[in-house]
């Protein structure tokens, strides 16, 4: 139920990007107040990667959550190989909005500390990000595979002087095979970013969305040279 006993909140905003594809503007939700859970009498820290807790930077804004979907011609495979995570991936080469990718630390064969950096963006108004998260990849029974992430502080990755430190909390991608058509592929994303520093709420409401639309063409397009 909503506040005050109202009716549930839904999504107030859709965009249809060039290309057919869905975007979804999710109503936000207030940031986490404590760097740890409570269930009863215990308190659960979240996990440390090198000696720095992972915890969200004080004071942070919960931003705007968003949906993407869309149907890409390509196979799973193909799809994932453009978008998963890993050091000298093809991600940076179409994604715009990737300038390098970094695995910081190996956690596991699926489990990753990564480093993503971001080039100026809305005609040089953003200014370059960086984005150190906790990245998972998984692939379940039926073809779908997912990449998901979520912000951490790493000792071994410190603020660098010529980046502002964005925040990501839980996102990610699904790569769900399409029954029947091997050379489709659903592709749904979601994401929640704080960009950091000062900027103006219009700036940055009018940045997710066009980013999010170029996400998906460029995605298309890197996808047909991979067949190519």
């Amino acid at each position: 139920m909503g506040r005050g006993g109202g009716a549930p909140r839904r999504p107030h905003r859709r965009r249809r990007p060039s290309g057919g594809f869905l975007l979804l503007l999710l109503p936000s939700s207030p940031p986490p107040q404590r760097p740890w859970t409570t269930r009863g009498s215990r308190r659960r820290r979240p996990p440390r990667w090198g000696s720095t807790a992972a915890t969200p930077p004080a004071g942070a804004a919960a931003g705007a959550r968003y949906r993407g979907e869309g149907t890409v011609p390509a196979s799973p495979a193909d799809v994932w190989e453009c978008i998963k995570p890993v050091a000298g991936g093809l991600r940076a080469k179409w994604d715009q909005n990737v300038k390098d990718f970094e695995v910081i630390e190996a956690v596991s064969d699926t489990v990753s500390v990564c480093r993503t950096t971001t080039p100026s963006a809305f005609m040089r108004i953003i200014s370059p990000r960086e984005f150190v998260d906790v990245v998972l990849m998984k692939q379940f029974e039926d073809g779908t595979m997912l990449s998901a992430a979520t912000n951490v502080e790493h000792a071994l990755c410190p603020p660098q002087a010529n980046f502002v430190r964005g925040f990501n909390y839980p996102c990610g991608c699904f790569c769900i095979p399409v029954p029947g058509e091997s050379d489709s592929t659903q592709l749904l994303s979601f994401f929640q970013t704080d960009l950091g520093g000062y900027l103006p709420q219009t700036v940055v409401e009018s940045f997710f969305p066009a980013s999010i639309a170029g996400f998906y063409s460029n995605l298309t397009k890197a996808v047909k040279t991979l067949k190519a």
